[in-house]
């Protein structure tokens, strides 16, 4: 029997005169690594931030495991919008540290436990703002699985990597999917959601399409 973690129904978002999501329905099953393409501008990472609810729709409907959308923290979502705001003077360690604290959920080990899973040193002192970019993208996802979300939502988590970083976050994703998590994901190039995902959409002038996989999902 399919379960879907995520049903979108004809989800409408404007901005005066620009409309973002253009009568947007889809699902997005549990277990599953899903895709969605599509430039900057196109209406991906507005989808996202209302499906995370970072932004209230202008009508339609969003429901995570059936019920109506809320604040991400109460809906075991990590997410990945944007650059995250680390604190540059801080280590890796030290900056879960502070963002665990918030919700008092997990423990040091924990912590530590989750950088080991991304590939980082949780013992390492070097602050944040000393790292490459591909610690930053592990620190990133290593923030959003720490506390052990059943959902991620990863909005162009291979953006500014080199071919290795890239095929390094493709292998932590992997993985992480066949532990159960469901993923969702966005990204500029067709190659990274190809080799990943399930099921790929394209999002255009905020018109969903699907790609592959959605035959029986996207009305």
């Amino acid at each position: 029997m399919t379960v879907n973690i995520i049903e979108v129904t004809d989800a409408v978002k404007r901005f005066k005169e620009t409309t973002a999501l253009n009568h947007v329905s889809v699902t997005f099953e549990t277990g599953r690594i899903h895709g969605v393409i599509g430039r900057n501008g196109s209406g991906k990472t507005v989808l996202f931030k209302c499906i995370c609810g970072f932004m209230q729709l202008s009508s339609g409907q969003i429901l995570i495991k059936g019920q109506p959308v809320r604040p991400a923290a109460a809906q075991d979502i990590g997410i990945i919008i944007e650059d995250p705001g680390f604190i540059g003077s801080l280590s890796g360690f030290k900056n879960l540290k502070l963002l665990a604290s918030i919700r008092r959920e997990i423990s040091d080990d924990d912590i530590r436990q989750t950088l080991i899973r991304v590939g980082l040193d949780p013992n390492s002192k070097k602050h944040v703002r000393k790292y490459s970019l591909g610690m930053r993208h592990r620190l990133g996802i290593a923030q959003a699985i720490m506390e052990k979300p059943k959902l991620l939502i990863l909005d162009e988590p291979m953006n500014g990597l080199d071919k290795q970083g890239v095929l390094e976050i493709r292998e932590i994703l992997k993985e992480l999917n066949r532990q159960g998590i469901t993923i969702i994901l966005s990204s500029h190039y067709a190659e990274d959601i190809e080799v990943l995902c399930d099921t790929v959409c394209e999002m255009d002038g905020g018109v969903l399409t699907p790609i592959r996989g959605y035959e029986s999902t996207v009305s």
